[in-house]
């Protein structure tokens, strides 16, 4: 496949709001050792690509400093971390059998090579993402996904979203027979946490507008109860003996105001603060009934692994709320800042079919 010379990309010159990303011409960018050239075929938004570009993510001893995901950000920088498309050029130390394969990319940059190692970095993030033509990254990073009966707008929604939820989903260990409460249900995280409780056998009570409950219960939910109320009031009525796991994408006070749900030797799994980072917390709740606050950040390679088998197999199907084109990033990101959709947005470029 010919490659040219430049590339139409989204890059965040700066932190701040939607004038900080700008659409340019750039050169499309080689491989190097152990990387390969992916054209890009789709692209999904997630709240980080909002949190870098704003900043919000603070610092150590510093919660209002501007930062991104890991800490200051190396601009310009092409955001999107979700990534699928084909490969098209090989560096140095590459399997050169790889091109012209269908790929999805694990977005993390991870602190070891095991299989249980954490994320401390991510592409769109601490490299250069999917808000583009094209897109280097590691060869070791590239899972094939030919078979797969998902289309790329589809592939594409599951890198962090679906990853995010796996990786709560496993660190809280929900199994078949659990009763679960899922926060933030209607977003791109919280769908995903939905489909993949529910498919595991547990009983999901989703907490979400109620505007979109139909939606959650299409993707499994047994209950959605109504986040403007008194939810947690809500799931007592529903659970009276206690939830076993909490999967919070929100935090903020529905920790203190939630956590007498749980059972005892339940947890309570954290991947968001949508509500707010700072919480007050009478820790005699946690100790005196055996209940973990885990704190879960993304996937470990493990989990990614097992998350493209489901995707091989077409046994998870993401919702996709809409598409845009690469030069409607910005209306794309205005839109997921309103919260308003159900399911994934998605940037798409020479999509599968």
């Amino acid at each position: 496949m010919t490659v040219p010379d430049t590339m139409t990309a989204a890059r965040l010159v700066k932190h701040g709001g939607p004038d900080a990303l700008e659409v340019v011409e750039v050169p499309v960018p080689l491989p190097g050792e152990r990387e390969v050239l992916i054209k890009v075929g789709a692209a999904a938004l997630n709240n980080t690509d909002l949190w870098t570009r704003e900043g919000a993510y603070g610092l150590p001893g510093d919660a209002g400093a501007l930062a991104g995901w890991r800490g200051p950000v190396d601009f310009p920088r092409v955001q999107g971390a979700d990534v699928v498309g084909t490969v098209v050029q090989t560096g140095p130390g590459v399997d050169r059998q790889l091109l012209g394969s269908r790929v999805l990319v694990d977005p993390a940059l991870y602190d070891r090579d095991d299989d249980d190692a954490s994320p401390v970095g991510l592409i769109g993030s601490e490299r250069d993402g999917g808000y583009a033509e094209y897109v280097v990254v590691l060869a070791d990073k590239v899972h094939d996904v030919e078979g797969s009966p998902l289309s790329d707008t589809e592939l594409a929604c599951l890198p962090i979203a679906y990853g995010t939820a796996l990786g709560m989903l496993e660190r809280g260990g929900v199994r078949r027979g659990h009763t679960v409460v899922v926060t933030g249900a209607s977003g791109g995280v919280g769908l995903a946490l939905v489909q993949l409780a529910a498919a595991r056998g547990a009983t999901v009570i989703a907490a979400s507008s109620i505007g979109k409950a139909a939606a959650v219960e299409r993707a499994g939910a047994s209950d959605v109860v109504d986040r403007a109320a008194d939810t947690w009031g809500q799931v007592a009525a529903l659970a009276p003996d206690g939830v076993d796991v909490v999967l919070d994408v929100v935090a903020g006070g529905g920790i203190t105001s939630g956590l007498s749900s749980v059972r005892d030797g339940g947890k309570w799994v954290v991947a968001g603060a949508l509500g707010g980072y700072a919480i007050d917390l009478d820790v005699r709740r946690l100790y005196l009934h055996n209940i973990s606050l885990v704190g879960s950040s993304m996937h470990t390679p493990a989990h990614f692994r097992a998350l493209v088998d489901l995707a091989r197999q077409g046994q998870v199907r993401p919702v996709v709320a809409a598409t845009y084109a690469l030069a409607d990033v910005h209306r794309a990101q205005a839109d997921l800042a309103t919260r308003d959709h159900v399911g994934k947005l998605v940037v798409v470029h020479g999509v599968h079919p």
